[in-house]
């Protein structure tokens, strides 16, 4: 039979002493067998129960003295014996309460936060800095002031609903894009463990029988554009205004570029002797290295402008900065206005006859390579930077046709012929 440990008092148990050897030392105190007060090298102390659970020895923290005194130590023991003997293991049980509450403060994350926590951890994925903002921005406007106090876990496909259905009318492409950063979200905060079950953002199956689907309701509406008769006059009427706004407006017209792309332009991405401009990924709308071939007019007009001290950008606004968009779009706004004052018609859409804007000189150049040249529309479609809509052919395909579009490109400068449009 075992041999009793001696049942210690409290100041008994105050007195014990490490020994001073390396190791942890134990010092049974009775009372309950295999209650054991343990004592490191530096004099921390703390309660260990000593027992078997079925066919494996156990330790079983009982917590640190003097916190837990020995009473309740020896109570806690007791505790402990009673749940093994009708077949519970005191660790494994608080293995399972700890998952609990860790499981239950993950799922008490509100949609504020998740959605702070997704855009820390997926940001970084989306390289152009506008893009990042509109992330931000639509889900901080429209998602946040009706759901940001809400738990993740309890969002419905109502909750949801009632987000989206203020704009999807007015605003359908913002409401849709927003839709789908809510899934996203909500994507993260389910994988994360901070809710269960189906995603209530999701449109298949879900929203889609509840929405209207936006192409029915919102057709976008192309940008207005310059006719392609029309583009000689509208470049000579440009070429003659002085400014670094019409300057940036030349040159966009001169490469089909975006607005951004122009305005953003350093002279480090430029190499006039080989006439070749680079437009890095991070400031492209499809995050893809574009390359642009220069024709010689391109060359002088980077040739005859100032380089400002202080900034790298070959556009920059007359304060310092980078232009604002409505820069180039004021420049056109005027042009149609002294235009239609001369007695003219203006410059305007063919279909729509709104004023052209900046972006529409894209469809132009597009227009005119369809119309008016034999050169493909796939070389069009990289010139302007879109993904190639064929994606075996993209697959495949993996040079940007440098030099065949530097053909295109100075032949759009050439002066026109019969049946050719240029722009000057």
């Amino acid at each position: 039979m075992p041999q009793r440990a001696k049942e210690l008092s409290a100041i008994e148990v105050k007195r014990l002493e490490h020994s001073g050897t390396s190791r942890n030392e134990t010092h049974a105190v009775g009372g309950v067998s295999g209650l054991l007060l343990q004592i490191t090298p530096k004099g921390g102390r703390s309660w260990i129960l000593r027992t078997s659970v079925g066919q494996k020895r156990r330790e079983i923290g009982l917590g640190a003295f003097p916190e837990v005194s020995l009473a309740r130590a020896r109570e806690k023991a007791r505790e402990a014996k009673e749940l093994i003997a009708s077949g519970v293991d005191p660790i494994e049980e608080r293995k399972a309460a700890r998952a609990a509450l860790t499981a239950a403060q993950r799922r008490g994350l509100t949609f504020e936060e998740a959605v702070e926590r997704y855009l820390e951890a997926k940001l970084d994925q989306y390289r152009n800095a506008k893009h990042r903002n509109q992330w931000r921005s639509t889900l901080t406007n429209y998602a946040v002031p009706t759901m940001g106090k809400m738990l993740v876990g309890d969002i419905q496909t109502q909750d949801v609903l009632r987000t989206l259905q203020p704009i999807w009318q007015d605003k359908t492409e913002t409401a849709s894009r927003l839709r789908g950063r809510i899934e996203a979200v909500l994507s993260w905060a389910t994988v994360a463990g901070h809710r269960t079950g189906d995603n209530p953002a999701r449109w298949a199956g879900n929203l889609k029988e509840l929405l209207p689907q936006p192409k029915k309701i919102a057709k976008a509406e192309n940008q207005p554009a310059l006719k392609i008769d029309e583009a000689p006059r509208w470049f000579a009427d440009l070429r003659s205004r002085k400014g670094i706004g019409n300057r940036a407006l030349e040159f966009l017209a001169m490469t089909a570029t975006r607005s951004q792309e122009v305005r953003g332009a350093t002279w480090d991405e430029f190499d006039l002797e080989a006439r070749i401009w680079i437009i890095p990924a991070e400031r492209m709308k499809m995050d893809r290295e574009h390359r642009v071939p220069l024709t010689l007019d391109t060359i002088s007009l980077l040739q005859a402008l100032p380089r400002h001290e202080g900034t790298p950008l070959v556009f920059p606004a007359p304060r310092g900065g980078m232009l604002s968009d409505m820069t180039l779009s004021a420049a056109m706004k005027r042009m149609h206005k002294a235009d239609v004052e001369k007695g003219g018609e203006g410059y305007v859409d063919r279909t729509s006859k709104r004023p052209a804007v900046p972006h529409g000189i894209r469809s132009t150049f597009r227009d005119w390579v369809a119309e008016r040249t034999e050169f493909a529309g796939d070389m069009a479609e990289v010139a302007l930077a879109h993904r190639v809509s064929n994606a075996v052919e993209a697959a495949y395909r993996r040079g940007d046709m440098l030099e065949r579009r530097r053909e295109m490109s100075v032949s759009i400068r050439r002066r026109p012929r019969r049946g050719q449009c240029a722009w000057s």
